[in-house]
């Protein structure tokens, strides 16, 4: 898989980004400051040491993540039901979290990661291609946009999985949010070139058209959600993907914002 790490819609028409990119940096910021905060990141003695930890990471997930089960019930999972649903670490019984609100938790959600590589994956595409979406939606309208489609991706999930087993098995990550500004980026910009490291080539940075690079990442989710085991919910990018292209749609035909 190719490794995005640039793109170069900078210098397009001869003018630089006009506008600091302060929501993708604000996103990058307060997604790194949770993953410090939380137990999966391992440096929190808050949390404990080893088993006691793995534990403490799960209870936190199951707080704060979305479950499908819950967010289509409107309910946090029972007693009876969490008892019924296979522990996904052995020693860890799932505990019931009253007071969650599922509907919040779609939010939370996209804040949380299981570990320092889905972090730093999920981060280095918004510092990509986060900061030239955000100039062309404007910040509000790109916080907004963040927010509702990683929501959209996680309801859209939920209902995909509503008779599935793993209906009760805790989502959480900014995946479908970013897949969005990933879609967003290709409708606005499908000819920008993008500096891209391929490993099959020793890391050899290379400049792909966009089209080029995003086609074929989309065309690896699409395929996994059909091939791939349990652990990554691809079915989230196709949806968070399909959703921001589909909003830039909107946008496409517009003059690109010019700062006053």
């Amino acid at each position: 898989m190719a490794i995005p790490v640039l793109d170069h819609t900078g210098a397009r028409g001869g003018r630089p980004v006009a506008t600091v990119p302060a929501v993708s940096y604000a996103l990058i910021a307060l997604n790194t400051l949770v993953f410090l905060l939380g137990p999966a990141a391992g440096i929190n003695p808050l949390y404990g040491r080893g088993q006691a930890r793995v534990c403490a990471e799960q209870r936190y997930e199951q707080r704060w993540g979305a479950v499908p089960a819950e967010l289509l019930a409107g309910r946090p999972l029972t007693a009876e039901q969490l008892a019924q649903a296979p522990d996904p670490v052995p020693g860890c019984p799932a505990a019931p979290t009253p007071g969650k609100h599922p509907a919040l938790s779609v939010l939370s959600a996209l804040f949380l990661h299981a570990g320092w590589l889905h972090l730093l994956g999920n981060l280095l595409f918004l510092h990509v291609f986060g900061p030239t979406v955000e100039e062309r939606f404007g910040r509000a309208r790109f916080v907004l946009f963040y927010l509702a489609a990683g929501s959209l991706a996680t309801y859209g999930f939920a209902l995909a999985e509503a008779h599935a087993p793993d209906s009760t098995r805790v989502l959480i990550g900014a995946s479908g949010a970013i897949s969005a500004v990933l879609g967003a980026y290709l409708r606005l910009h499908p000819r920008a070139r993008v500096t891209t490291l391929v490993p099959l080539l020793l890391f050899l940075p290379l400049r792909f058209p966009a089209w080029l690079v995003l086609g074929l990442w989309f065309a690896l989710q699409w395929w996994s959600v059909h091939s791939a085991g349990p652990g990554v919910a691809y079915l989230v990018h196709v949806i968070g993907f399909a959703a921001g292209f589909l909003f830039a749609c909107t946008l496409a035909t517009r003059p690109p914002r010019r700062p006053g």
